[in-house]
């Protein structure tokens, strides 16, 4: 996927860097928000996400789920094609309207470097990248085509409403952290074109060509690669981290998709 694609498949992509807890970072906000808004992305909108949490039992009283609420900023550029999420631990940059991965990780070092100058941080302790690529069949075409046989999933005489093929890989990186995490998810389904539960494009709008509302007949192909551990404010050895993560994302994607995928794509 380093190369540009003229009708590319991914629908959803996004970047994260986690760091050291920021428990004041709302003090930051500000600072951060004014020079993303000059960077390009004006748009701001707090938002505050309820969590349920089951707390185990202890020996005096039951186990009761407890309520617990979580904010996070949402800074997003004024066409809301892109944008990042700023979290106290966290920052993700995301986008619906992806081009290739030169215009795309050096936004999420951009977004970490402001951050780091305003809060002063001591290490990022994971770092990641996840694509969603949609497989949208053209007229007369199947979703097997696009797939390479091992994910075509179980055949018998009855109707599939949903296959999940999942495969976790430990990946070999650098330079920062030796070893990643990659897994590779394969939906397919007939239904319109969707997102997984934990994976949602907060604030952004759905580029139109992949606006699938009614049901049809399509593949989600979601990876997700990442590498953790305690890895230094240093922006070019991250961006090589990033860069390796993705040269991994880009194998698994030709090792999952044929020849005719690329072709169609291309």
């Amino acid at each position: 996927m380093s190369e540009r694609m003229s009708n590319a498949p991914v629908y959803y992509a996004l970047a994260q860097a986690h760091f050291n807890p920021v428990a004041a970072m709302s003090k930051y906000v500000d600072q951060i928000q004014d020079r993303l808004r000059r960077e390009g992305y004006p748009l701001f909108e707090p938002q505050q996400v309820t969590h349920l949490v089951v707390v185990g039992p202890d020996k005096v009283q039951q186990a009761e789920p407890q309520i617990m609420h979580s904010v996070s900023w949402l800074i997003t550029r004024s066409d809301r094609t892109a944008g990042f999420i700023l979290a106290p631990s966290a920052i993700t940059y995301h986008t619906t309207h992806y081009d290739t991965h030169n215009e795309f990780i050096p936004e999420l070092l951009r977004g970490l470097a402001i951050v780091h100058e305003a809060a002063t941080l001591d290490h990022v302790s994971r770092l990641g990248l996840r694509y969603l690529d949609a497989v949208l069949p053209r007229d007369g075409e199947r979703v097997e085509q696009y797939l390479v046989g091992g994910l075509h999933g179980v055949e018998f005489k009855a109707q599939p409403l949903y296959r999940l093929t999942e495969s976790v890989f430990r990946t070999e990186i650098g330079p920062l952290v030796p070893i990643g995490t990659l897994v590779a998810r394969v939906h397919r389904m007939t239904a319109p074109l969707g997102f997984p539960p934990d994976m949602q494009p907060s604030g952004l709008m759905i580029n139109p060509k992949f606006e699938v509302k009614e049901p049809r007949a399509h593949a989600v192909i979601d990876t997700d690669h990442f590498g953790e551990g305690r890895m230094p404010i240093d922006m070019d050895k991250l961006g090589e981290q990033l860069l390796s993560l993705h040269a991994t994302i880009k194998s698994v994607f030709r090792a999952t998709t044929t020849d005719h995928a690329r072709g169609a794509w291309a």
